[in-house]
Formats: structure tokens, C-alpha cells, sequence
């Protein structure tokens, strides 16, 4: 039987970072669940560095949910993966999400969260306190705030279970690290 594998989303996330590791965990062998506050198709949104002093929007395809957080029974699944973009400022705040998030820490099973993810730990501060992690620069001050450290000479990090990435450029090394941990 293979490893399953949970993707924790909404809509506005960020195209390559839900596809990305979609389609790599599928390729690996993976079954892999996405799942959102509901059951729908999810607009995805591409962040881009175009010179402006911070990144553009746009508009991006659109991916289906497979699931709701409400029916999602976390120890179903050996890892997850949080996706950034805009999804995690918004379903951070939804009870399922977080029961499930905590359920990959307390159980100590791999967990991948790139740029923005780091957003939906600010809504479980316990969580954090004394690991380390990196994510968008942005997100620095919401890191330090929930006493962890933000590691920022690294785009990608691992501390324990947990791999974290600053963006979308770093999806090959962050999965490969996320993939590491899943194969143990």
C-alpha cells in the first residue's frame, strides 16, 4: 500500500506550489489528497518577481479539491503539505485546519511548508516555540513572534519533521527534502 499524502489548501494559492508537489508526490508513487475548506475547484493565483519591490499577481489555472478539511481524518495520511500564495491568510482561521496541522506535529510526521504556510502557525503559536523555520521574508516578524527561529541564510531548511522554503524557486530541493523524510 502506498503512503499517503495530505496538500492543505484554498483559493489564491500560489499554482506552483500546489502543482509542484502534486504532481512530483503522484509521480513518486504517492497517493495524494487535496483538500480545501470545501470540495470545489481552486483558483490558483502565480506570484512573480517582475522588478516591483514586492511580487505581482495574477490569475492562474484552476485545480481541483478533493476533499474538505471537515472530512479529513489526519491519521489517514504520513505527511502534509502546505502550500503558500494567499490560501494560508484566510484558511488558517478554520477549526479542521488547525485540528489537522496539529495532528502532523503532535504525531511527528513529515510536514512541508513553503512561503506562506507559515501564516496558518500563527493561529497555533504552541507549535513552533523553540524550532526553526524559514518562509517568505515577509512572513519573518509572524515567525520570531511565535518563538521560533526564522533561519534566513538558506532557502530551504529542515528541523526535525518539518521542512520549510522561502518560494516557489525552491520547490526541487524542498521536495526533495520533504520526499526524504517521507521515505523513512
Amino acid at each position: 500500500m502506498s503512503k499517503k499524502v495530505l496538500i492543505v489548501t484554498g483559493d489564491a494559492v500560489e499554482a506552483l506550489e500546489v502543482y509542484y508537489p502534486y504532481y512530483r508526490l503522484l509521480e513518486e508513487g504517492y497517493d495524494v489528497t487535496i483538500a480545501a475548506p470545501k470540495k470545489k475547484k481552486l483558483q490558483t493565483v502565480v506570484h512573480d518577481f517582475t522588478g516591483w519591490d514586492t511580487y505581482e499577481e495574477k490569475q492562474a489555472y484552476l485545480i481541483e479539491a478533493h476533499a474538505a478539511f471537515a472530512d479529513i481524518d489526519p491519521t489517514q495520511y504520513d505527511g502534509i503539505v502546505i502550500p503558500g500564495g494567499r490560501a494560508p491568510e484566510y484558511i488558517r482561521l478554520d477549526a479542521d485546519l488547525q485540528r489537522i496541522v496539529r495532528h502532523f506535529f503532535e504525531a511527528n510526521k513529515p510536514i512541508a511548508a513553503i512561503c506562506h504556510a507559515s501564516l496558518i502557525f500563527e493561529t497555533m503559536p504552541d507549535l513552533l516555540k523553540g524550532r526553526s523555520l524559514t518562509a517568505y521574508i515577509a512572513c519573518k516578524p509572524g515567525v520570531e513572534a511565535l518563538g521560533a527561529t526564522y533561519v534566513s541564510d538558506s532557502t530551504t531548511h529542515v528541523d526535525q519533521n518539518l521542512v520549510s522554503a522561502h518560494a516557489w524557486p525552491d520547490l526541487p530541493v524542498f521536495m526533495r527534502e520533504f520526499i526524504r523524510l517521507l521515505q523513512k
